[in-house]
C-alpha cells in the first residue's frame, strides 16, 4: 500500500487545486458526509482511504454554499483508514 499512498500523495501535491484531482478511479476524490463532513478522501487499496481536509481559513465557498474546489489549494492529511 506504500506505493499507492506515494502515488496519491504525488497527485495531490502536484494538483494546482482540488478541482484538478480526479474523481474517477483509481484516485476517486470524494467529499465525505456525516461525522466526517468537511473532509475528503481518495481511494487506496480497498477498503482503505487517504482522508484529508482543506487547510484554508476561511474556506473558499461558492454562492450556493458549496466548497469552491478550484480555489482550494492546501490540504492537511488526517489519516489512512478503513471507515466502512
Amino acid at each position: 500500500m506504500g506505493r499507492v499512498i506515494q502515488r496519491r500523495m504525488g497527485v495531490l501535491n502536484n494538483a494546482p487545486s482540488l478541482s484538478h484531482v480526479p474523481s474517477t478511479r483509481p484516485m476517486r476524490l470524494h467529499q465525505l458526509t456525516g461525522d466526517r463532513t468537511g473532509q475528503f478522501a481518495v481511494d487506496l487499496a480497498h477498503p482503505h482511504r487517504l482522508v484529508f481536509e482543506p487547510n484554508h481559513e476561511p474556506l473558499p465557498m461558492r454562492d450556493d454554499g458549496s466548497l469552491d474546489r478550484s480555489r482550494e489549494t492546501a490540504i492537511v492529511i488526517l489519516e489512512v483508514v478503513d471507515y466502512h
